[in-house]
C-alpha cells in the first residue's frame, strides 16, 4: 500500500528546527519508517540536493498536496490538497455538464490560502510547491487507508490528456508550425472551464505568512559561507548606528560628577550629557573671579568673554541664520537692552556692541550718572561706534512690543538702586511689553529680581537661582583649570565643544 504514495506531491513539517519541506514522494520505507522525497524545495526554496530522506520522528505534519493517478498528468485539480483527519475536507465527486466526472474542491475556511489553477506541462515544468492546510499526524498507511475510505472519493483514469487539455479542445493542425504554436498557447491561455475558477477569494496574507523570511536568509548565509563568498548577514542582525557626535570606539565608563565644590551645594544642575554641575555660593563665585583677575583674566577679558557669550545665546533666541540672513533685511530684530550703573551693566552693554555688529537693531538704557565706572565708560565708548541708540529716558524706549528684553539691571550689591525712580518706571516697561526677558548673570534672591526672566545666563559656574530665574545656561568666561583648585573646586568643564551650554534642575 506503501507504493501508492510514490509520484504524490505532500508536504511536511518538521518542526521550527528542519522547517518544511515539499517534493514528490520517490520511496518509502516502513520498515525503516522512513520517506524520501526527490526534487525538493526546503520554507519555498529548491534545494540543492536532489533528494532528502525523513524518518518518522522527525516529521510534525504531513500535507497532502497532490494524488497522482495511473496515466494521468494532472490529479485532483492542479496542486490539490488534500486534508486527513478532519470530516467533510478533501476530493469530492461531483458530474460535469458533458457527464465526465469532475473533481470539485471544497473550501475549508474564507481565511485559509487557496491555490490558483495553473495550466502548465508537467512533464517540462518545475512544481512550485507551498503548504496549504493540516492533516493529523500519521503514518503513510494510515493516510492511504483514511482516504481510499473517504466517502464519494474515487479516481479519475484517462480524464485529461497528456498535455493538460480539457477534453472537448482540439489539437491543432501540424499544416503549420507557427499557427499551431498560435492555437496551442490560446487554448493554454483561454481554454479554462468555468467550472475550474475558483470561487473563494486567495488569501495573499495567508499565503505570504508561509514563507519563512529568516530561515531562508540563514540558509543563503549558509551556502554562501560554505562557498567562500561574502556574507550577507541576516535580517535579525542590526548594524550598531551611530550619531555624528557619538564616538564608535569604546571608552572608560563615565563619570558624571566631575565637579565637586568645598561646601554642599544648596541645588544641582545637570546638562543635555548627563553632567552634574552644582551652584556655588554668590561669595565663592565673588572668590573664584577675584583670584582668576590675580592670574590676569582682568575685568575687560572677562566683559568681553560675556559680551561674545551673551550675544551669540541672543543671536540663536532671535532666530538664528533663519531671521539673520542678507533675504530677511526686512526684519531686522530689536533689542531693548537695560543696564545699570555697575560692572553687570557694563556686562550688558558689551553684549549690545556685539549685537549691533550683526545687524540687530539695539536700544541701550542707561540711567544719566554724574560719575561712572571706568568699565562702563570704556564700553560705551566703543558701544557709540556702533549704529546702536542709547536712552537714558524710559519715554524714549519703544511702545511696541520688542523681539528680545535683555536684563541687566540688577546686581548683587548696591541693592538702593532699587528704590530709585527710574528703576521702578524700567521694571514697569519690561513687564508691561510683552517681550521675552533674557538676565545676564542675575542676582539669587527672587526678591531682588523685578523682571521675571525667561531664560538667564549665568558665568563659570550656576548660583542656586530660583523659579523667576527661568531656564538657567551656563556660559564659559576663560577661568583655567587650577584657578578652580585654588579656590578649593574640583573642575573638569562640562562644555565640551561649545561656550554655552544649557543646564536642567535635578
Amino acid at each position: 500500500m506503501a507504493t501508492d504514495w510514490l509520484g504524490s506531491i505532500v508536504s511536511i513539517n518538521c518542526g521550527e528546527s528542519l522547517g518544511v519541506y515539499q517534493g514528490r514522494v520517490s520511496a518509502v520505507d516502513q520498515v525503516s519508517q522512513t520517506i524520501s522525497l526527490t526534487r525538493p524545495f526546503h520554507n519555498g526554496v529548491k534545494c540543492l540536493v536532489p533528494e532528502v530522506t525523513f524518518r518518522a520522528g522527525d516529521i510534525t505534519e504531513l500535507k497532502i498536496l497532490e494524488i497522482p493517478g495511473p496515466g494521468d498528468s494532472r490529479q485532483c485539480g492542479d496542486l490539490q490538497q488534500t486534508e486527513m483527519g478532519i470530516p467533510g475536507v478533501g476530493c469530492q465527486v461531483g458530474p460535469s455538464q458533458n457527464g465526465t466526472g469532475k473533481m470539485l474542491k471544497k473550501p475549508i475556511s474564507s481565511s485559509a490560502p487557496q491555490n490558483i489553477p495553473r495550466r502548465t506541462d508537467m512533464k517540462n515544468q518545475d512544481i512550485i510547491i507551498s503548504p496549504q492546510q493540516q492533516c493529523s499526524k500519521s503514518y503513510m498507511d494510515r493516510h492511504v487507508e483514511t482516504l481510499t475510505q473517504s466517502k464519494g472519493f474515487r479516481r479519475r483514469h484517462n480524464s485529461w490528456s497528456s498535455s493538460s487539455r480539457h477534453p472537448n479542445q482540439v489539437t491543432p493542425k501540424k499544416s503549420g508550425l507557427k499557427n499551431g504554436q498560435m492555437k496551442s498557447k490560446d487554448d493554454e491561455c483561454f481554454g479554462d472551464d468555468i467550472d475550474e475558477i475558483p470561487d473563494t477569494d486567495f488569501d495573499f496574507e495567508g499565503n505570504l505568512a508561509l514563507f519563512d523570511k529568516a530561515a531562508v536568509f540563514e540558509e543563503i548565509e549558509t551556502y554562501e559561507r560554505r562557498s567562500g563568498t561574502r556574507s550577507r548577514g541576516t535580517p535579525n542582525e542590526k548594524p550598531a548606528r551611530y550619531r555624528h557626535d557619538e564616538n564608535i570606539l569604546e571608552s572608560e565608563p563615565i563619570v558624571y560628577r566631575r565637579i565637586v565644590v568645598p561646601q554642599n551645594a544648596n541645588k544641582e544642575f545637570c546638562t543635555d550629557s548627563g553632567l552634574v554641575v552644582p551652584s556655588v555660593s554668590y561669595e565663592l563665585h565673588k572668590k573664584l573671579l577675584s583670584v582668576a583677575e590675580k592670574h590676569g583674566l582682568t575685568l575687560e577679558r572677562r566683559l568681553e568673554m560675556t559680551g561674545v557669550c551673551a550675544s551669540q545665546m541672543a543671536l540663536s533666541l532671535l532666530g538664528g541664520p533663519n531671521r539673520l540672513n542678507p533675504k530677511n533685511v526686512h526684519q531686522r530684530p530689536t533689542v531693548a537692552l537695560l543696564c545699570g550703573p555697575h560692572v553687570k551693566g557694563a556686562q550688558g552693554i558689551s553684549c549690545g556692541r556685539h549685537l549691533s555688529n550683526h545687524d540687530v537693531h539695539v536700544i541701550l538704557f542707561l540711567p544719566n550718572f554724574v560719575k561712572m565706572l571706568e568699565s562702563i565708560t570704556n564700553e560705551l565708548n566703543l558701544f557709540s561706534k556702533t549704529q546702536g541708540q542709547q536712552v537714558s529716558s524710559v519715554r524714549d524706549l519703544p511702545d511696541t512690543p520688542v523681539d528680545l528684553v535683555i536684563n541687566c539691571l540688577d546686581c548683587h550689591e548696591n541693592a538702593f538702586l532699587r528704590d530709585q525712580p527710574w528703576y521702578k518706571a524700567v521694571v514697569d516697561w519690561a513687564n508691561q511689553n510683552r517681550a521675552p526677558v533674557l538676565s545676564i548673570d542675575p542676582p539669587m534672591s527672587e526678591m531682588e529680581q523685578g523682571i521675571d526672566a525667561k531664560w538667564s545666563l549665568a558665568l563659570g559656574l550656576p548660583l542656586p537661582l530660583g523659579e523667576r530665574a527661568g531656564r538657567v545656561y551656563l556660559c564659559d568666561i576663560g577661568i583655567p583649570q587650577k584657578v578652580f583648585q585654588e579656590v578649593g573646586i574640583n573642575y573638569h568643564s562640562p562644555f565640551g565643544c561649545k561656550f554655552v551650554i544649557p543646564l536642567h534642575s535635578t
